[in-house]
């Protein structure tokens, strides 16, 4: 009913005939590009000018096809590429050609910006040619860049950086890069000399993305499988493999509680250092890392019976993640049961604890992948310090697909002996029945417990992520026992069931772009059993040619709750069998927008009462130097039992002076817990791997229209980088 309703409100001019199936007409032979060496004295000057004669040796890359809007054919504009590399570095010059260059749209200078809000170039690089992990470089037109990791085909893990060079500028043709990525960056085998590689362009006011080596649009930007070659990258410089990362930190604290309030200023020092065993195995050490840089946790504030997720932020344990990675899809949409949770360390009960130093060794060992990590955690109060371990390794079998174990040993809060022991298999083939792809995972994990005993956790996932049709089924079972303390469960002893179906069709139409129509349903049981819960979801979405989506959901939930549970404002909700039925509307507008526009609604039901949530975000970003995005999450329940209100608002922004300085501020409260949050931190990469970092923190509590605040903590940070 929805479908249909969905289909005739977008009238005869999206009819079938318009309709396309590009993914049944591409083809994924890979191409090849061969490297040009040249000497370190020809090296290019990285200034975003094209014209250093060694350019001219290299060949040229210009056969890029559309991924969006219309697959497979020639993209709308020119894009040229040469690949240069001497002893030290891979060199890229791009050339992005736009008959339009005053339509540019340019969003951000910054390092690790919304690069994705603007005009893009993306360089992914898979030295180990895995088909699987890999690294990408992103670059805007006004010079703003962004790093990270590919895991698994799957994420993108964007708070991973390194050292690299690049320097953009737009032209009376278009925009032009240049880029210099030093081979010291990478975890690789020097012998090896091919290497997997793709490019992928965006133009964003057309939203087209064209991609130089798989042009079908159900290959995601995070999907490497169909990557290219690259050959003749031979006698490269790694130096002997090791990077020495020292900082030193000048911190300010006040404590403004009563009746006690107390200043204190310290200084400390710790430094990272990395070695490459044999260039494919880095070996990372770490002594007092300083955390100072990471993020404010988004602000929630929780209407379930059941923990919530908040994901790592901390650049040590982000660095090289994939490694860690298991499960595959088992843990991409539900994190319940997860057997490797990195937050978990540095952390007791909530409350952060010191970490004294830590050691970690990741990458790739002949065909092995590897993952292991240590770390010694100071004391916090009565609880001595502890040593915490988390080994991953893995082996690739069937040419795309992946077998593995991971172990875990340490409880951070020192109260239990704990382990875990678990094996996954990831099975991936791209090609089945032509071009289509095919996923299914399998994993088992045991854990051991000397307060619980023992329990186990495993689950399967099949999944076809095609067009036009999609499909993934899903299932779970986690024991009652089971408590991995450097994982993550928040719901044991059940056994959860999800299937997906859905089916997009693709337009060549001045208006629209694609129609999404899908179904979904989850349903938790126990180990009885006995229904617990469930979840039917029926959507549809469409998105215009200028990539606004607009997407309708309805929902229908069931609820057994086996004992009374509270609510913000301490509201009850009963035990007993509830249902209700929602609608949930949403828009997106593209990012590319000046000002641009996220909300969600909900409503109107919740357990036997009303609800209504909105969850508004708009982004504005009127150029390249600043950006302002505030967030206002409002949601009203009112039960029989009583009514809480719950208000969340956060704002972010910041300012770019040059593509190596920025300024951004944090700023949070909620009606809640009353609490205030706000962070300012002041970055300046004056040389690469070399920063001046400043921050200021300020917290409080508004309790009515008072301010009171609790802590204000100040630093200045120093860092350098040698390589060796």
């Amino acid at each position: 009913m929805l479908a249909g309703f969905l289909w005739a409100s977008c009238g005869s001019a999206f009819s079938a005939e318009l309709a396309v199936k590009p993914a049944e007409e591409i083809t994924n032979a890979r191409p090849v590009a061969h490297a040009a060496r040249i000497s370190t004295s020809e090296a290019p000057t990285i200034d975003g000018d094209l014209s250093d004669p060694v350019w001219a040796k290299a060949a040229v890359l210009d056969d890029f096809r559309q991924m969006d809007p219309n697959a497979g054919e020639p993209a709308t504009e020119r894009t040229v590429v040469r690949i240069l590399y001497d002893a030290n570095n891979l060199y890229f010059s791009v050339y992005c050609f736009d008959r339009e260059p005053d339509k540019i749209q340019a969003r951000s200078m910054s390092r690790d910006g919304p690069v994705f809000a603007e005009d893009q170039f993306r360089i992914t690089l898979d030295p180990n040619m895995t088909r699987r992990n890999g690294y990408e470089f992103e670059i805007g037109p006004a010079g703003g860049r962004e790093d990270g990791l590919l895991q698994n085909n799957s994420d993108d893990l964007t708070r991973w950086n390194t050292i690299w060079q690049v320097r953009s500028r737009i032209v009376a043709d278009g925009w032009v890069s240049e880029i210099a990525i030093p081979f010291r960056d990478f975890s690789f085998d020097p012998s090896r000399s091919d290497w997997g590689f793709d490019f992928t362009r965006t133009i964003r006011r057309k939203a087209e993305r064209d991609r130089w080596a798989s042009h079908s649009p159900t290959i995601a930007l995070t999907d490497i499988s169909q990557e290219g070659t690259l050959t003749g990258i031979t006698n490269t410089n790694v130096g002997i493999g090791l990077d020495i990362k020292v900082y030193g930190r000048l911190s300010f604290k006040h404590d403004w509680q009563q009746p006690n309030p107390n200043s204190a200023l310290s200084g400390t020092a710790g430094v990272n250092a990395y070695y490459k065993l044999g260039q494919s195995l880095t070996l990372t050490g770490t002594v007092n890392p300083d955390f100072s840089d990471a993020p404010l946790d988004e602000r929630l504030v929780n209407t379930t019976r059941f923990s919530l997720f908040i994901p790592e932020s901390r650049d040590f344990f982000l660095q090289d993640a994939p490694a860690f990675e298991f499960g595959g899809l088992g843990f991409d949409k539900a994190p319940n049961a997860q057997p490797f949770f990195s937050r978990n360390i540095g952390l007791i009960n909530g409350t952060p604890v010191t970490i004294l130093g830590g050691g970690k060794l990741s990458g790739d060992y002949e065909d092995f992948g590897i993952g292991a990590l240590s770390v010694l955690t100071n004391r916090k109060g009565t609880t001595p310090g502890q040593l915490l371990s988390a080994v991953r390794v893995t082996e690739p079998v069937l040419g795309e697909s992946r077998v593995g174990f991971i172990f875990t040993d340490g409880d951070p809060t020192g109260l239990t002996r704990n382990t875990l022991a678990g094996a996954d298999f990831q099975y991936r083939n791209s090609h089945l029945a032509g071009d289509n792809i095919f996923k299914s995972d399998v994993y088992y994990e045991r854990s051991f417990s000397s307060a619980l005993g023992q329990d186990d956790a495993f689950g399967a996932v099949l999944d076809y992520p095609n067009e036009p049709w999609a499909g993934e089924l899903i299932f779970r079972q986690i024991g009652r026992d089971f408590a991995p303390a450097l994982g993550f469960v928040n719901r044991p002893d059940i056994r959860d069931y999800e299937a997906t179906i859905s089916e997009k069709t693709r337009y060549r139409n001045p208006f629209l772009r694609w129609l999404l129509f899908g179904a979904s349903g989850t349903f938790i049981t126990s180990l009885d059993n006995q229904l617990e819960s469930s979840q039917i979801r029926l959507w549809g979405e469409v998105e215009s040619q200028r990539a606004d989506a607009y997407d309708f959901n309805l929902y229908r939930y069931y609820e057994n709750v086996p004992a009374t549970f509270l609510l913000p404002k301490g509201v009850p909700v009963p035990a007993g069998e509830y249902h209700w039925i929602n609608f949930a509307p949403t828009i997106n507008t593209t990012r590319g927008r000046t000002l641009s526009v996220n909300w969600q609604i909900e409503c109107c039901s919740f357990y036997n009462g009303t609800y209504f949530k909105s969850d508004l975000t708009l982004t504005y970003r009127p150029n390249p130097v600043f950006e302002f995005i505030p967030r206002y999450v409002a949601t009203s329940i009112d039960l029989p039992t009583g009514y809480v209100a719950i208000h969340i608002l956060s704002a972010s922004g910041g300012v770019n002076f040059t593509p190596d300085m920025q300024i951004v501020a944090q700023v949070q409260f909620d009606n809640i817990s009353r609490s205030f949050g706000f962070s300012a931190r002041y970055r300046w990469e004056y040389k690469p791997g070399d920063e001046i970092f400043v921050s200021l923190g300020q917290s409080a509590l508004i309790p009515g229209t008072t301010f009171e605040p609790q802590t204000t903590l100040a630093s200045i940070r120093l860092g350098n980088t040698f390589r060796f």
